[in-house]
């Protein structure tokens, strides 16, 4: 999954975005509130972890801003030292997912985003069955019959995004950005994307039949279940 993290302290910043690496989780940073602004308007995220206090700027109105963008789902975390209530409010109310006062843990906040994965996809726990694989979003990893599947980060990733998004297309580009990150760095003639897929299922098709994990010619993929 694809994270922005919008923050001017960058050793906060940097503990972040090492622990959340570690994680799995794609980072990008952004210092100023006009990088953030730039970010917002080219790519999408799963995650945007928003301080309010910017250079150039309120966290407040890059809220605003993501809200404004028809189509747009990414979650957002309030991560602030103003521990005001109305301040909290006012996050809450302007389409904020959570909010986490200054210091934090970062298992906290990793537990919050595990949260709201569950509640925008209506999971009821971490774990996934899909077809007798089970996936494990908290932990991370592939299972079949207790038998955990070596996949690489990247390609437990495609597996995870499509199963959030299950009986949905997923286009390329859309799934592209959601786990490469910044889609202006990519070359859109290659052929990265299936190269991952295919190699997904190889490994996936030795425990079972897919024919659930379809592909839709010309547009993209879609996880039937």
């Amino acid at each position: 999954m694809n994270i922005l993290i919008v923050e001017d302290e960058k050793t906060l910043a940097l503990e972040m975005a090492k622990f959340l690496g570690r994680e799995g989780y794609t980072i990008e940073h952004a210092w100023k509130k006009a990088s953030a602004s730039e970010k917002i308007f080219v790519n999408a995220y799963d995650f945007i972890l928003l301080d309010l206090g910017l250079p150039g700027g309120d966290g407040f109105d890059l809220l605003h801003q993501l809200k404004e963008i028809p189509g747009r789902e990414d979650a957002v975390i309030i991560l602030t030292a103003r521990g005001d209530v109305d301040d909290r409010i006012k996050g809450l109310e302007a389409g904020a997912d959570d909010y986490l006062a200054k210091p934090f843990s970062l298992t906290e906040l990793l537990a919050r985003m595990h949260a709201i994965i569950r509640r925008k996809h209506k999971l009821e726990r971490n774990e996934v069955n899909v077809h007798k694989f089970i996936l494990d979003i908290k932990n991370h990893m592939l299972c079949f019959n207790g038998e955990r599947i070596n996949l690489t980060n990247k390609e437990f990733e495609i597996f995870n995004y499509l199963v959030l998004n299950k009986n949905r297309v997923i286009s390329r580009i859309n799934l592209t950005e959601h786990v490469w990150g910044d889609i202006l760095e990519i070359n859109s003639d290659s052929n990265f994307v299936d190269v991952h897929v295919k190699n997904l299922r190889k490994k996936l098709s030795v425990y079972a039949k897919i024919d659930w994990f379809e592909t839709v010619r010309s547009i993209g993929y879609r996880i039937n279940f």
